[in-house]
């Protein structure tokens, strides 16, 4: 049946071709500047109208990734996450700023060592990648208290409001941080183009006053009174419509947030109905119309909790086919402000997360957290992203409602978008989560020939299960006409001596694509590799059909356009890479395998950096120059051949190198008990008192004699320990405790030197009373209870008013038979020091209140020599307590490679119990044998020291009377990468020093 468009179709047409024509690319931006940058301009290199940002004057479509550099305390490897985000087509990254790691005493900031934020904006200057900055001071993030510091629990007044407390403890940070960011935004020649103040307001309890402006106004001012004076954005976690230009918040960018497939890790084949946001575009323009339409969060993974499924189960959930149909459904809505949280995710070191996670923080993102890009949604990522910034039209075009008018199947929605001649057809199954493979022609609109229905010459088009497409018409390339394209722009670049398009489509796929062309007769282009491609001549235009297989196939017109036509998996291998310290994209494209870093051109020599997992052909297809002389790989020249159409043919070779691992079962290790409180002899006269009248927490009531809140007392991370005394009077039959440590804590209890009982944890409990038999005590004499918490960190505080991240840790309550409560006084540790933390250069969160860790044993070189020599944590330790197992070994691992490595432990039984992995003094992994998922615990090299000796620690928990063992931990090499990414410089590994005070 012949097709012709719905009159509702030529009026919306002829529409945006008027519409279009009124919006020139060219016009002052200020023009639709908001209210709050009308009424104070503050600088003039990045501005935005209803379309996109202008960084100088230029559009410039913000394709974005979440890191948090915080994540990877090893500033040289920042670098190396930039490069890869660099490779993928982003051009910007967001990070958000972790208060708690800053200012870990009140008015005590630093952003020092792995904490100072100017290397890592000289490293994103070099990469060439923008940065919106979100330092908060509020930030979620899955971290501890949501980025608060934990002396925030002793401050009065509702958090996140403008209580007068409150945002007097945020001045000093503020203040600080912004100096900081101040000095690295792009009015000062660094990267930072946006900031964020407070994150995704827009939760509040029933009854709060909400929104409150006066708040939102002194946030805003005191960045501002600190010198940022580049636009502000939001980011609400739904598009409530508070913090909008338009309200009297008056950001001037509005954004907001987007996890439409949620955390259900546990059923990764699952999309539910109704997942995929359908009214966005409808409701920016309702809240902002005056401004870009911006996702500041975007589903990039899921973050997973304890007890949870493991990551791999979430990157099975969110993967290349979400990324397919989810992110090309926002480019459907014109999404020119675009980050994908999380785009690297990292690891929770050092107790810096929230209770609800491990020590894994992966994500699922599109880079693990090895730093490795091996992940198929990597690359689907990395063809989207190109496709965009290769398409500037994209960022002018203006939205047509979704139909399934366009095509010829009413399973098959189309969601046009237009300029005044390009034209996306954002195409996706009607029900958006079929597994179908469903057959259709697509009705495109051409500026020159009118209505089309494609395929013209073979079958029909196909979207197979979980896919979307971008087709194109009108789409320029250069100097030449892309009449239309069912197949998918990957890029195109335009030079010299000829044109040359990249295009794929999924395995085994018909397509269609035609170039303008006044040649006459056919035969004006022809196959000059591969086979099966129809050609066709019409009229102006010339028709080339073919199925897309793992043969590539190349098509070259008369007048020097080369079309390479590539299996969505071919194209996989293709990269546009940058030049070092520029925001654009490269000239050169190159078919290379693993990853390509950048690229750099010098007269005649062509320098690529990259990385290799295996031996890999290199293709440059077009930028290499005419008559190259020198190709280089990561500065080694590769014999290379050059065709008479430029394109560079090479091989660069992965050379296996001799790694030596050692066996963590056949070390010596040493063994120290780690909770001598329990021994009769022990004494706590120099702990700290337990003393506090009434808590400073006013938010939770106080039901003990005197606090036993941790943060009261200034402890924070880690682990608690409590000692009661009191002196017997024979009635003592049962000791009922509430103790409360956060999602998956656990607790242990002795009476003396006799252990009580303990409570095991499990992924949900957060707070828990058990009930304990004593044994027979003798009247009069002293006795003290010792009462070990896990502090899992401070619960996030996203709903305003409800204070959750007050929630204490600690002892609630308890009740010892016979006594009143009063009869036990108390003493209480954490770290040594509390507020006053030892090790400045790992932080206020690495340590915790083992016994081991006050002495600062965990550190490389422990005064050893007089500990127990053992076999190692395989041994175990007979009964319930604390011991701690140390060890070293040499690693000289080759130059030229990340081998990344992991911690893994291997035990089957049942057991409760708890470790925590110290390597070189950082705290990098809690393991929690009897919760999970977490068996594995990636360390980066830089933690580790890959040309010297490292210092492993291992705390081994029994919560059971018999006692624990690990049945087995090995050191594993996780991959093998030959890469030209360079040396990487330890971070701080200070040793041991005999600790003032320590107890």
């Amino acid at each position: 049946m012949l097709f012709s468009f719905s009159a509702l179709q030529a009026l919306l047409l002829a529409f945006f071709a008027v519409r279009t024509a009124s919006i020139a690319i060219g016009r002052n931006p200020n023009d639709w500047i908001a209210p709050y940058k009308r009424g104070e301009v503050l600088q003039d290199i990045v501005t935005w109208d209803d379309k996109s940002i202008f960084i100088n004057g230029e559009r410039v479509l913000l394709f974005s990734g979440e890191i948090h550099p915080f994540r990877l305390p090893v500033p040289s490897l920042w670098p190396d996450i930039l490069q890869k985000i660099k490779a993928l087509g982003y051009n910007c990254v967001s990070v958000y700023i972790d208060w708690a790691l800053h200012e870990g005493k009140p008015g005590d900031f630093s952003a020092e060592g792995v904490f100072a934020w100017e290397p890592f904006f000289d490293a994103a200057k070099e990469a060439g990648i923008y940065v919106l900055a979100r330092p908060g001071p509020y930030i979620n993030a899955e971290v501890s208290g949501g980025g608060f510091p934990g002396w925030l629990q002793r401050v009065p007044g509702v958090l996140r409001d403008n209580d007068t407390a409150y945002m007097e403890a945020t001045n000093n940070y503020v203040q600080k941080i912004s100096e900081i960011v101040a000095k690295a935004q792009i009015t000062n020649g660094g990267p930072v183009i946006l900031l964020q103040p407070e994150n995704e307001y827009q939760s509040f309890i029933d009854g709060f006053p909400f929104p409150n402006f006066n708040y939102w106004d002194q946030v805003k001012d005191q960045y501002r009174k600190a010198g940022i004076v580049v636009p502000f954005i939001s980011n609400e976690a739904y598009p409530a419509g508070y913090i909008t230009p338009t309200t009297e918040a008056d950001i001037d960018i509005y954004g907001h947030d987007g996890y439409p497939l949620g955390f259900d890790c546990a059923n990764p084949t699952v999309w539910p109905d109704g997942k995929l946001p359908s009214d966005w575009w409808n409701t920016h323009l309702r809240l902002a119309p005056s401004t870009p339409f911006s996702l500041v969060e975007f589903q990039g993974g899921a973050f997973d909790p304890w007890g949870g499924n493991g990551f791999d189960k979430c990157l099975s959930l969110l993967n290349q086919e979400f990324e397919r149909v989810f992110y090309k459904n926002n480019y459907g809505y014109g999404v020119t402000i675009f980050n994908i949280y999380m785009t690297w995710g990292g690891t929770n070191w050092g107790n810096l997360g929230h209770p609800g996670g491990y020590t894994s923080y992966d994500y699922g993102a599109v880079v693990d957290e090895m730093r490795l890009v091996n992940r198929e949604k990597y690359s689907e990522a990395k063809l989207e992203a190109t496709f965009l910034h290769s398409s500037p039209a994209y960022l002018v075009a203006d939205r047509i409602n979704g139909s399934t008018s366009w095509t010829t199947s009413p399973d098959i929605i189309v969601f046009p978008a237009t300029t005044e001649t390009t034209k996306f057809y954002f195409t996706r199954h009607t029900k958006y989560n079929s597994l179908d493979s469903t057959s259709y022609k697509l009705h495109v609109s051409t500026a020159s020939y009118g209505n089309i229905t494609i395929p013209q010459l073979n079958n029909s088009l196909s979207l197979n299960g979980r896919d979307a497409k971008v087709h194109v018409s009108d789409y320029s390339v250069g100097d030449f006409n892309i009449v239309y394209s069912s197949a998918e722009v990957y890029t195109w670049k335009k030079y010299n001596e000829k044109t040359v398009l990249v295009v794929y489509g999924g395995p085994n796929e018909q397509h269609e694509l035609a170039i303008e062309d006044t040649s006459e007769g056919y035969g004006s282009a022809e196959t000059i590799e591969g086979s099966g491609v129809a050609i066709a001549q019409k009229t102006g235009y010339t028709v080339l059909n073919w199925a897309t297989s793992s043969e590539r196939k190349v098509v070259k017109t008369p007048s020097g356009l080369y079309v390479y036509l590539l299996d969505r998996n071919e194209a996989y291998n293709y990269w546009v890479p940058a030049t070092p310290a520029s925001y654009g994209q490269g000239s050169l494209i190159v078919k290379a395998g693993y990853l390509i870093r950048s690229a750099v051109t010098d007269g005649t020599t062509l320098s690529l950096i990259g990385d290799l997992n295996v031996t890999t052909p290199i293709e440059i297809i077009g930028g290499a120059p005419q008559g190259l002389t020198d190709l280089q790989f990561n500065g080694e020249s590769l014999d290379f051949k050059q065709d008479d159409a430029g394109v560079v043919t090479a091989t660069a070779e992965f050379k296996k190198p001799t790694i030596s691992i050692p066996d963590l079962g056949a070390v010596e290790w040493k063994y120290i008990d780690s909770l001598p409180e329990i021994k009769a002899d022990y004494s706590d006269e120099t702990w700290p008192d337990a003393d506090l009248e009434k808590t400073y927490n006013d938010k939770y009531e106080q039901l003990t004699p005197t606090s036993l809140f941790a943060g009261d007392y200034s402890f924070h991370s880690g682990s608690l320990v409590f000692r009661g005394h009191f002196k017997a009077n024979g009635q003592e039959s049962s000791l009922t405790i509430n103790t409360q440590g956060g999602s998956a804590y656990g607790h242990s209890i002795w009476l003396g030197d006799k252990f009580v009982g303990s409570w095991e944890g499990n992924d949900v409990t957060t707070n828990y009373t058990s009930t304990n038999t004593l044994p027979n005590l003798s009247s009069g004499q002293d006795y003290v209870l010792t009462v070990v918490i896990d502090h899992m960190g401070y619960d996030e505080n996203y709903v305003v008013g409800e204070d959750e991240m007050k929630t204490p840790r600690g002892i609630l309550d308890y009740t010892l038979s016979g006594h009143d409560k009063s009869d036990v006084t108390w003493k209480i540790t954490g770290n040594l020091g509390g507020e006053d933390y030892v090790d400045r250069a790992r932080g206020p969160l690495n340590e915790g209140a083992l016994f081991v860790e006050r002495q600062g044993y965990h550190l490389p070189a422990p005064p050893a020599d007089d500990w127990e020599t053992s076999e190692g944590p395989t041994t175990g330790i007979s009964a319930a307590g604390v011991g701690f197992f140390s060890t070293s070994f040499d690693l000289d691992m080759p130059d030229g490679y990340d081998i990344p490595l992991s911690f893994v432990f291997t035990n089957e039984t049942e057991s409760a119990y708890r470790v925590q992995l110290f390597v070189n003094g950082w705290q990098f992994g809690k393991y929690v044998h009897n919760v999970g998922p977490q068996r594995s615990f990636p360390v980066p090299e830089g933690i580790l020291d890959y040309h010297g000796t490292n210092w492993v620690g291992l705390s081994l928990w029994a919560l059971e009377a018999d006692g624990a063992k690990v049945e087995k931990v090995e050191l594993v090499p996780q991959a093998v990468i030959q890469t030209g990414f360079g040396k990487v410089e330890n971070a701080p590994l200070t040793k041991w020093e005999k600790r003032e005070g320590a107890y």
